[in-house]
């Protein structure tokens, strides 16, 4: 009788430890899938520039012929990043790169697809400043190099880390093929509500050596005004064919405003005044005063010449490298404006000085004895464009405070992708560059 009841004890316990171990299965393979499932919706998401901390300065990124605010270089070209590290300490950083669709969702390529060679490694190019008050260390970071090249088209973004592993700043560029033509021009609207504010961009995409199969679901276009990305457009279908071409000559679809013409400051000199500095002094830093700037919203347009939002380091208060003995000063910025604000408005100073970004640095303070609004920066030594924009709620206003206007100069980008029938990715096949200067009718 115990012999039975000590066998039935053994098949009770095997069916329970078998029931247990199904139940930890069940739990495990939700627990994998719901895993899984959370990478899967967290990878496609789109990915944004990661801001950099304020002791990050003078962010250039940069490729083949100097132009705009990121790189735009064909395949096996070169750029190169530099920063500052305002801590002056030498501090170790490292870089990594990642491969993404045209609406900067992550690509399905694994690294060694689009990578040859290796990343996660120390940018062991850097100098620290010399004769400057403020001091700082200054980091180069050239692409290809002889660690890494890359191998195929498309958006890229690279990530800066620190020796703690956490990620200190990111930034987008983009690797194209020339397999395809774009031929551009920028139009006044045609719709007479528009015709005085707005830009019309007309495009046209033509295949260098075979046509695009199902150009209507595989060919994206990505269009930026200035380099922009927070006002980019895209999703843009083709508006007719002729033969191989691709014929983008919409209205409203590719409209964007006009803008006004940036401010400008030089400080190449922090000894001098220069147009549009109203005072310079020496104390622990430089320090630049600037003219109190108007708002242009009911003015009429002037023409005045600008890089579009985009800064150039330079120095000539001594010879040698700008870049490791440019100083850096206080520039102080200021709105004539006599009312405050409400609660859900705010303005800041915008430019490419900080990647177009918008925080509580480059915010901007009523001062109500002086009627204006205040900001102050600290920037590097250089020729800087600048114009003040306005904050709703989330809804950012560009051109609210500066006015818009057809006749104003822009640069325009048009990016051109593809994916082929069975592509895990959108190549970069195709860029057109142009300018608003030559307004057509």
């Amino acid at each position: 009788m115990f012999k039975h009841f000590f066998l039935k004890y053994r098949i009770w316990t095997k069916q329970a430890e078998q029931l247990h171990l199904h139940h930890m299965n069940r739990t495990i393979k939700k627990g994998v899938f719901l895993l899984f499932l959370t990478f899967t919706m967290s990878s496609a998401q789109k990915q944004g520039e990661h801001p950099a901390p304020d002791f990050i300065k003078s962010v250039q990124f940069q490729g083949g012929p100097e132009r705009g605010v990121f790189p735009v270089v064909p395949l096996g070209g070169s750029m190169q990043l530099r920063f500052d590290d305002l801590n002056a300490d030498e501090a170790d950083y490292y870089y990594r790169i990642k491969h993404f669709n045209y609406d900067w969702t992550p690509s399905q390529l694994f690294q060694n697809e689009y990578m040859e060679g290796y990343d996660n490694l120390r940018i062991n190019e850097y100098n620290t400043s010399f004769n400057t008050l403020q001091k700082f260390t200054h980091y180069r970071l050239s692409i290809p190099n002889e660690d890494l090249k890359l191998r195929t088209s498309g958006n890229y973004m690279i990530y800066i880390y620190n020796a703690y592993d956490e990620l200190v700043f990111s930034r987008r560029f983009c690797v194209y093929e020339n397999e395809a033509t774009v031929q551009a021009a920028v139009y006044k609207p045609q719709n007479m509500d528009r015709f005085a504010s707005h830009q019309s961009l007309h495009f046209a995409v033509t295949p260098n050596r075979t046509f695009f199969a199902n150009p209507e679901e595989n060919v994206k276009v990505v269009l930026l005004q200035n380099d922009q990305w927070d006002g980019m457009i895209t999703d843009v279908k083709p508006q007719y064919f002729s033969g191989n071409t691709l014929e983008y000559r919409y209205e409203a679809p590719t409209q964007f405003e006009g803008g006004n013409e940036y401010f400008y400051f030089d400080t190449k000199d922090l000894r001098i005044t220069t147009p549009n500095i109203h005072y310079v002094n020496r104390a622990d830093l430089y320090e630049s005063f600037l003219k109190t700037d108007i708002i242009r919203a009911r003015l009429d347009y002037t023409y005045a010449p600008d890089i579009n939002g985009n800064f150039e380091i330079r120095n000539l208060m001594r010879p040698g490298d700008a870049n490791t003995d440019a100083d850096y000063s206080l520039v102080y910025f200021s709105l004539a404006y006599p009312y405050e604000l409400n609660e859900k408005e705010e303005l800041f100073i915008y430019g490419a000085f900080n990647n177009f970004e918008l925080n509580e640095f480059n915010k901007m303070y009523f001062n109500p004895a002086l009627e204006l609004y205040e900001g102050v920066l600290l920037l590097k030594q250089g020729f800087y464009n600048y114009k003040y924009v306005l904050k709703q709620d989330d809804t950012l206003l560009k051109n609210a405070l500066s006015g818009s206007h057809s006749l104003a100069e822009n640069d325009y980008l048009i990016l051109v992708y593809y994916r082929n029938i069975g592509g895990r990715y959108d190549a970069l096949v195709g860029v057109g560059i142009t300018n608003s200067f030559e307004l057509q009718n």
